[in-house]
């Protein structure tokens, strides 16, 4: 029999609506994939070099399960130089990707009847996490009007005794939105002082527009650091999303219960892609910045054409590479013998009916909207939008 956990999750929409857009493809149809959160470039040549060295040089063996002293000293150098914050070798971990990470320290650190505040809407696999480790999602709605920022007002409401932690996620999947100063500031001092921790994931740093910054909650104080653990890695900043390395910083008696955990599951990442790792954190950025450029381009030609159709509007992400349109106006409508009565509905019909393939809201916690990735070509976005206008032409 399954087990009660088990039975508790449910697949990644996301990766579903991914599967599904191949499978279409694979039947030679022409799907236009808004989908996967996947930055469309290859990984830059002097990091697949470094690669192809580690293995050429036979560096192909276990490594310690917490990372390579290497690739944690590259780590510590890039968390102070760029976010301000000071760690020790112990006070790392690299897993193999952001996911893994942020699954080891629900393991480490919630049980049943713990409560975890997460701000919808929300990355998918949150709630999933927190529910494999018999542990509570408490969701906290945020809006659109307020950049879909937690006010610290609905986040003291939520608060009990049985409070854990929280998660907070900026630059935002699926929004695109980032947390400003003041706010964080505001959620550190209500951590502080109801004694709960704060995970931050922070995989979307680099990806930031319009002179906005990028700041980790945990640099405010030596206080609120001791109750942060921040994840990061590298597949979306430095195109690595295959090459599966994430990483953690924290308090030392959290980072050595989520090594120990590792060391019970998948041991050491892969060895190669450490190497890779440490050319990515300490070769050129210029390709990161590229990207970046490109990104911002793709995200400003997007917005305007989204807000061109009269049933969508859409606000200017800050970060990422995702646009979080309203559909409202469209929910409730039908379109032929398809009846659109939530995000899913209009997913499936712009999928079967347009070949565009995208996320509903319903996957983050926020019915009425959709998220559609930018990370693929100009021509694809143009080719994407073109079809869901005429798709939406049929909507009564």
């Amino acid at each position: 029999m399954i087990s009660e956990r088990a039975k508790k999750v449910k697949p990644s929409p996301t990766l579903a609506v991914d599967s599904k857009a191949k499978e279409m493809k694979a039947k030679g149809l022409d799907v236009v994939n808004f989908g996967v959160g996947e930055p469309d470039f290859d990984t830059p040549e002097h990091i697949k070099e470094a690669a192809i060295k580690a293995i050429k040089d036979g560096f192909t063996k276990y490594t310690p399960v917490g990372g390579i002293d290497e690739l944690k000293e590259a780590i510590i150098e890039k968390l102070e130089k760029e976010n301000g914050l000071k760690y020790k070798k112990e006070n790392i971990l690299v897993s193999c990707g952001a996911k893994h990470s942020l699954y080891n320290i629900a393991q480490a650190l919630f049980g049943p009847g713990d409560e975890v505040i997460i701000p919808a809407p929300y990355w998918v696999s949150y709630p999933d996490q927190v529910l494999l480790n018999d542990a509570i999602p408490v969701i906290v709605d945020t809006y659109e009007e307020n950049d879909f920022m937690l006010s610290p007002e609905a986040l003291k409401e939520k608060i009990t005794p049985r409070t854990k932690a929280i998660i907070i996620n900026s630059p935002s999947n699926p929004t695109g939105f980032i947390y400003d100063e003041k706010t964080l500031r505001e959620i550190a001092e209500i951590a502080i002082k109801n004694n709960f921790y704060i995970i931050s994931d922070e995989i979307y740093e680099k990806l930031i527009y319009d002179n906005n910054k990028h700041i980790s909650i945990a640099s405010f104080s030596e206080e609120i650091k001791e109750r942060t653990i921040v994840v990061n890695g590298l597949s979306k900043s430095h195109a690595m999303t295959g090459w599966r390395i994430g990483y953690a910083a924290g308090p030392v008696e959290v980072i050595k219960a989520m090594t120990n955990i590792q060391s019970q599951s998948t041991s050491n990442p892969t060895s190669i892609a450490q190497k890779a790792a440490v050319a990515a954190l300490k070769g050129p950025q210029e390709c990161v910045e590229i990207m970046r450029k490109e990104f911002d381009r793709r995200r400003t030609y997007l917005i305007a054409e989204l807000n061109k159709i009269p049933e969508i509007s859409c606000k200017m992400p800050k970060g990422a590479f995702y646009a979080f349109p309203n559909v409202n106006k469209i929910i409730t409508k039908k379109a032929g013998s398809y009846e659109l009565n939530s995000s899913m509905d209009l997913s499936i019909y712009l999928l079967e009916k347009a070949q565009v393939a995208l996320v509903p809201g319903s996957a983050f916690g926020a019915e009425g909207y959709i998220r559609i990735s930018y990370a693929t070509s100009i021509e694809n976005l143009n080719k994407g939008i073109e079809r869901i206008k005429k798709a939406l032409e049929e909507i009564a």
